[in-house]
């Protein structure tokens, strides 16, 4: 692995000096932000809008104890339960204990949640659930509220500057701290100096073929701290939502989710027979653990002439299901379908990364001043498979932990004046664009829903090629960067699946090694 994917050697670049920096503009990142003290001048970098981010795209809602009925053990126990046992229970706990406080936070900040007839917070069910605990906002758009919500308030806060269209590269370190981070903004670079870097750059989906994730999901964080010696954890644990709107454009770019709240509300699936399959597959039907409703249409397909399954909730009323669901309601309804009458053609695709940087309950990582948190960090609240809608409470309460953790250091060690010089790079000739379509297609056939030993060690091979080339290749544009990065995090994901020799959670085996873990 290369150190770096920045070459700055003899080349102009503008120097920074910062108190934090943070990396990412979904939930995550914008509620560490929103958290730091003011005292605290802090640079805010995403790659592209700030409404870009799986966050804005969560459609289902966010997972916390609100009902009178419901208890923080029952939330406790689900998520353990989807987990697979390998959850970390005190980060379990953690954040179901803290889950509620920040919902008023967010309420506090101007957060618009659902409310029912007598102005209550309005609560669903989603799969795995045993309760009703599910938060939503705008029926089907509650990650674009939070987010909405967030980006006002952090927008107000002085000491706060956002920076759009702004690719972070690597993180820079002195020793065993963190001393900086380069940018690239405005067609220039940047190297901003601090003591306190915070990764919260979302998920990897660009790796995979087909994927809800946005197009600027090419695993940059977690590469990025892997290369400056950060450790990995749980890479093998990739999430398949069971329910993607299938349509030929999806291939190779983005897929619309189709909301687990659906089959809450009381939505079924059916193959190409109109034969209902869930039933006998598991005692929840519809609103099992998404990794075994993601297998069992994958098994449905693997039988049919048709390269997905159905989806039907036409026999809710009408009325409710747009108001319900407006965001899926209008967007099939470009491609023809009418959900309150149409089947909805579904099949599972690449949603959720459960593994990222090892973190503790503070969001620290092992480098000084590194800290991550959201999709990109590994804090072991999910285990082997993530519970619906926890994802969106993990961002809250361990984006204000990190806070509270940058807080409680800020007047440890400054950031070291090191410059940024990388080795010689040389020019190889590649196609960035057929290299990153070749990867993807590597993952989901060697690394999908379904794996096995030589399958996973055959994808490893396939990619440590692309990565042997791009070792010492001279990277001249930010989507070979974010190739590499890729490419990184593909072979890691690989090597944590080898290793993984049992069937548990989202990492299903179906060979013969899948007898005994290493």
């Amino acid at each position: 692995m290369r150190r770096h994917i920045t070459d700055l050697a003899g080349k102009d670049y503008i120097t920074h000096d910062v108190d934090v920096a943070i990396i990412g503009s979904g939930l995550a990142g914008l509620y560490a932000a929103y958290h730091l003290p003011d005292a605290l001048s802090c640079a805010l970098f995403t790659k592209s809008k700030m409404q870009t981010s799986s966050s804005s795209l969560a459609q289902g809602g966010i997972a916390a104890v609100t009902e009178k009925d419901d208890q923080f053990l029952y939330h406790y126990m689900d998520t353990i339960t989807a987990g697979a046992g390998l959850c970390d229970e005190d980060a379990v706990r953690l954040i179901v204990r803290e889950g509620p406080s920040e919902i008023e936070t967010m309420q506090k900040i101007g957060t618009r949640f659902d409310l029912n007839g007598e102005g209550r917070l309005m609560t669903t069910r989603e799969g795995g659930h045993g309760m009703h605990r599910i938060l939503h906002a705008g029926g089907d758009a509650t990650g674009q509220e939070m987010v909405r919500a967030l980006e006002k308030a952090v927008g107000s806060k002085p000491n706060v500057r956002l920076h759009e269209n702004a690719f972070a590269a690597d993180v820079w370190t002195c020793g065993d701290r963190v001393c900086g981070v380069t940018v690239f903004e405005r067609n220039e670079w940047h190297l901003y100096r601090t003591g306190h870097l915070l990764i919260a750059s979302g998920g990897i989906g660009q790796i995979y073929r087909y994927t809800t994730n946005p197009v600027v999901a090419t695993a940059d964080g977690i590469a990025m701290a892997a290369r400056a010696g950060a450790k990995l954890k749980d890479m093998e644990f990739i999430q398949f939502h069971p329910t993607g709107l299938y349509t030929p454009e999806n291939r190779n770019r983005q897929c619309f989710l189709i909301s687990e709240a659906m089959r809450g509300e009381g939505a079924i699936l059916r193959n190409q027979k109109g034969q209902r399959f869930m039933k006998k597959a598991h005692p929840l039907a519809e609103l099992a653990p998404r990794d075994i409703v993601s297998r069992e249409i994958y098994a449905q397909i693997q039988n049919q002439t048709l390269p997905y399954v159905r989806l039907n909730i036409a026999s809710a009323d009408p009325d409710f299901l747009i108001k319900r669901f407006p965001t899926i309601y209008h967007k099939c309804l470009e491609h023809g379908i009418d959900i309150t009458r149409d089947d909805i053609p579904v099949g599972p695709v690449q949603h959720y990364m459960m593994g990222g940087v090892q973190t503790d309950l503070w969001g620290s990582t092992q480098i000084r001043g590194l800290y991550c948190c959201g999709e990109a960090a590994c804090t072991g609240v999910h285990g082997a498979n993530r519970l619906a809608s926890n994802s969106t409470l993990e961002c809250l309460v361990f984006g204000r932990r990190c806070a509270q953790t940058i807080a409680g250091s800020a007047m440890e060690s400054p950031a070291c004046s090191a410059e940024p010089v990388t080795g010689e790079n040389r020019a190889i000739a590649f196609d960035t664009e057929a290299l990153i379509i070749e990867l993807k297609g590597i993952m989901v056939k060697y690394c999908g829903i379904v794996r096995s030993g030589e399958q996973l060690r055959t994808g490893l091979s396939r990619v440590g090629e692309i990565g042997k080339m791009l070792e010492k290749a001279k990277l001249n544009t930010i989507r070979d960067m974010e190739l590499c990065n890729m490419v990184t995090v593909a072979a890691e994901i690989l090597r944590s699946a080898i290793k993984r020799r049992i069937s548990v959670g989202s990492h299903y085996r179906t060979d013969g090694e899948a007898q005994a873990n290493d």
